[in-house]
């Protein structure tokens, strides 16, 4: 394959950046709407917004991006919502891990270009669920793909929320065949499990990985059919969980439940493993990790 796929590349990072911007605005619109409830009389939270730059072995241009980072707000106590394009050639220990993925010519032509959006939010209310997201395109000269997806992380499971964040995911893949969001979902089941703690990390969501059709057009629609996803799957559970009052008791079974949260991100999530791989910002990588979390 010798396209550049320059058009799609760009295609592909303005979508990021403009799902990037959307969603930033929903937050901030929570926290000034946040009228009664815990934390109601503190001050609105806003984002800081900090560009990132990346560099080659040499000094050259590698890429970068947006780390977008909200702290001690009304509703979250932390929330990233990262946007990146970088590109350059994959060291050694890169090169064998995508070799050993199936990705062709990789040893024999390293160089790689990747876009994408990576989101975590750690809400002040223990009855606010935690959320993850990230999507992204990956391009080598002799392969791209698309991966990503969403997924609820509650302290304090309620049947309905998770309905709710299940369905609004299950409809917006529907245009993209039968079957897919079983697929998916299944998919992410897998993935955000924790082995040596014998246990998923929340309640599940969405992913995918390595998602080549042979269609870029088809797999692009479907990566922003997973972006348009997570507003109406998330924010109706915050605005309806942010007013509960909460003890003690529950802030502890939240700090505990971090710790899960912490534990994988640092062991087994490859979006981590990749960033601190190829230089990314360590800080934009890592701001996955909540504020404050506990180990009992």
């Amino acid at each position: 394959m010798t396209d550049l796929f320059q058009d799609e590349k760009h295609r592909a990072s303005t979508w990021f950046r403009s799902l990037r911007d959307e969603i930033v605005a929903a937050f901030e619109g929570l926290e000034d709407s946040h009228s009664k409830g815990p934390f109601c009389d503190d001050t609105a939270g806003r984002f800081e917004v900090t560009e990132t730059k990346r560099h080659s072995d040499d000094g050259s241009d590698a890429g970068g991006g947006l780390m977008s980072v909200m702290r001690g707000g009304r509703v979250f106590e932390k929330v990233g919502v990262n946007v990146s394009t970088v590109y350059g050639t994959l060291g050694s220990a890169a090169q064998k891990s995508m070799a050993a993925r199936g990705v062709p010519g990789i040893e024999d032509d390293p160089r790689f270009w990747a876009s994408g959006i990576s989101l975590v939010a750690h809400m002040q209310n223990p009855h606010c669920p935690a959320v993850h997201m990230n999507t992204r395109m990956f391009w080598t000269p002799n392969a791209w793909w698309f991966g990503g997806g969403s997924d609820l992380n509650p302290c304090l499971e309620y049947d309905d929320d998770t309905t709710h964040f299940h369905a609004t995911q299950e409809e917006h893949l529907k245009p993209h065949g039968d079957g897919l969001y079983g697929e998916l979902k299944a998919w992410a089941d897998e993935y955000f499990y924790i082995p040596h703690r014998h246990r998923a990390r929340g309640v599940g969501g969405i992913f995918m990985d390595d998602r080549n059709t042979g269609d870029w057009e088809a797999d692009f629609a479907l990566t922003q059919d997973i972006g348009r996803a997570f507003l109406p799957a998330f924010v109706p559970l915050v605005e309806k969980r942010r007013v509960d009052a909460f003890g003690e008791a529950e802030k502890e079974a939240q700090l505990v439940h971090r710790g899960l949260y912490a534990e994988y991100n640092l062991v087994y999530d490859r979006g981590t493993k990749f960033g601190l791989a190829t230089g990314h910002d360590a800080n934009a990588v890592l701001m996955s990790l909540p504020p404050m979390a506990k180990w009992v």
